[in-house]
């Protein structure tokens, strides 16, 4: 899943949303730094990656689109499903997308000192671009994937990426809606946990 989503899975805890967001961000022994909160907030981020990648309907999703981008059929696939989720907010949340990814916002520029390197980066472009809540319009998206693109060297033809979304998008949010309640409550039984071991 990508950052709108992760954001969301985080639930209404700041401290596991802000570990969930730098998480691709923080490698090996660098998570032991992080208070318990952050620290349960990375692991839930990877806890999420792997049941995703190991879930057949994300694996559909993948194979769907896998004759275009090949090996970056995984990654396309997230923001394919960031922008459902953006599109189909409401179904998901009671706070506005725009009131909600503004709060996301503000919690990382809070926080930017504490931010790793790599998503000091990301930051700035992310609330100029206004990426969060621009997943859920084509134009938003092309400009989220003409930057991948260029960071992948132009390999991963992910300038085409809305054009094969369109083609496919009955099927691709199909799979998006059968998929995500699974792994809403796959993440809230994760939280759940992670609270009851703290006991």
């Amino acid at each position: 899943m990508n950052f709108l989503a992760h954001a969301h899975l985080s639930g209404n805890n700041s401290e596991l949303l802000f570990g969930n967001f730098i998480a691709d961000a923080v490698k090996g022994n660098a998570s032991l730094k992080y208070k318990d909160d952050v620290l349960a907030g990375i692991v839930l981020h990877r806890k999420i990656d792997t049941f995703t990648d190991a879930h057949p309907v994300h694996k559909k999703s993948r194979d769907t689109i896998r004759q275009d981008f090949g090996k970056f059929s995984g990654i396309v696939v997230d923001i394919y499903y960031d922008h459902f989720l953006a599109k189909q907010w409401e179904m998901f949340s009671d706070i506005p997308l725009e009131k909600y990814t503004s709060n996301v916002y503000k919690l990382l520029s809070k926080r930017f000192l504490l931010l790793p390197n790599k998503t000091k980066r990301i930051l700035p472009f992310m609330i100029s671009q206004n990426w969060l809540l621009n997943y859920a319009n084509f134009t938003g998206l092309e400009n989220v994937f003409y930057g991948m693109n260029r960071r992948t060297n132009y390999l991963s033809g992910m300038h085409n990426a809305v054009e094969v979304l369109k083609k496919n998008y009955a099927g691709l949010n199909s799979d998006f809606n059968n998929f995500y309640p699974q792994l809403m409550e796959y993440a809230e039984s994760s939280i759940e946990e992670s609270k009851q071991d703290k006991l």
